[in-house]
């Protein structure tokens, strides 16, 4: 079956190179009985994929199931998976079979994978790797045939180095890799999707489908979607039940995209930058000193800046855009994550940090010198904002709002 079939029937849209790769890859381990292991990020979508695997397979007329092991209690899951007899635990007053036991000669999709107990994994291996169980609270060997597909949104190698998910069970998983791409990397596919649910929605709710404007679709494009497809069509439907405007634009979509709350750090690191025995700790102690010492050479170097009375000086080193770049390192540094650090360590770094800037803030007063040098400037081409906006190297209407700003007269 072509890829372009394949999106028709599991109602998959987009166009992007690296979706249409992992189609393909679903599509030729259809064939096999090779256990599949899917990666992305929450709300990619991964869980169409263990679908066109079971339905292109040999598979495909015997039973499928999709088991969310983060949904079920470690004490049961157990049970779930392979079953159990009678009074093998409190409460079980019958015998039970398992998905594996339920499922055999078909396909069980294990979605959240990474949330198994470990010794539901010591289970799991050994399904894997001879095709036999033991029900809870029973010593008989059973045989099954069921094709494994699992799915996880957390980095396993990170869990193994945690002690958290056996390494052998990783690679047995891992036979075929299928990783989808979040939303951020299929900006073409965007809009497609936006059109599509609300082209749904309208459909749903019997009422016209929402449309946007030039400026609504970049913005559309270019944010985050830390939740992917799933943000996506949650907000497309919030905008279609609220809004009675069927045209949207800029200022009303942005009212439904929550803030980012990913931070960008100024400080950028390699992993040869570290000795791989320091803990996240140990490296936000390193990126909050740098922080610091970057924020007092921005001082010192707007300090000596405005010492200048020649505003030529200003014309290569703009004091409003170094100010707006210093206010956004402190901004940066405050925003900082603290939630590793113990919190004496956070308040001791941050306490120092503070006494630092405010020894260096008593020399110095950036807002007062940029006061000062945009008052010289408007009395020497007598208030004509064109002219002085010129001489201080910065745009008039930047000059504009600080003068609004500052209400300079």
């Amino acid at each position: 079956m072509e890829i372009q079939s394949i999106k028709q029937r599991f109602g998959i849209i987009g166009n992007d190179p690296k979706l249409n790769r992992a189609i393909d890859i679903a599509r030729q381990v259809a064939a096999t009985d090779l256990t599949v292991l899917i990666t992305g990020e929450s709300g990619t979508g991964k869980e169409v994929f263990p679908q066109i695997i079971h339905h292109l397979s040999s598979r495909k007329h015997k039973s499928y199931i999709a088991v969310n092991c983060g949904a079920i209690p470690e004490g049961t899951i157990d049970s779930e998976l392979f079953g159990h007899e009678k009074g093998s635990f409190t409460g079980a007053h019958e015998a039970r079979k398992g998905y594996f036991e339920e499922v055999n000669g078909g396909t069980i999709f294990l979605d959240e994978v990474a949330e198994l107990p470990l010794s539901t994994q010591v289970r799991l291996l050994r399904v894997l790797e001879t095709g036999e169980f033991l029900k809870v609270g029973s010593s008989k060997v059973i045989k099954t045939d069921v094709r494994v597909i699992a799915a996880t949104n957390v980095q396993i190698t990170e869990a193994i180095q945690r002690g958290k998910f056996r390494q052998d069970l990783y690679y047995r998983l891992n036979s075929v890799p299928i990783q989808i791409p979040p939303l951020r990397d299929r900006k073409e596919d965007i809009h497609l999707l936006f059109r599509k649910f609300a082209n749904d929605f309208a459909e749903k709710y019997r009422m016209p489908a929402l449309q946007l404007t030039d400026e609504a679709v970049t913005l559309l494009t270019n944010y985050r979607w830390d939740g992917n497809i799933r943000q996506l069509k949650n907000i497309t439907e919030q905008i279609s039940i609220i809004e009675s405007e069927r045209l949207i634009t800029h200022q009303t979509l942005i009212k439904y995209l929550p803030k980012t709350t990913m931070v960008s750090l100024p400080v950028l690191y390699s992993k040869d930058d570290f000795n791989h025995d320091l803990t996240d700790r140990d490296i936000l102690y390193k990126v909050l000193w740098d922080m610091k010492k970057d924020i007092n050479d921005l001082k010192r170097t707007i300090f000596e800046l405005s010492q200048k009375s020649d505003t030529k000086h200003l014309q290569e080193s703009d004091p409003v855009l170094i100010n707006k770049i210093y206010q956004d390192v402190s901004d940066e540094a405050k925003d900082f994550d603290s939630s590793v650090l113990n919190d004496g360590d956070y308040e001791q770094i941050t306490e120092e940090v503070a006494n630092e800037n405010t020894r260096e803030e008593e020399s110095l007063s950036i807002q007062e010198k940029e006061i000062d040098l945009i008052k010289k400037a408007l009395a020497r081409y007598k208030g004509k904002r064109k002219l002085a906006a010129n001489d201080l190297g910065i745009s008039e209407r930047t000059l504009y709002r600080k003068i609004k700003e500052y209400d300079i007269s």
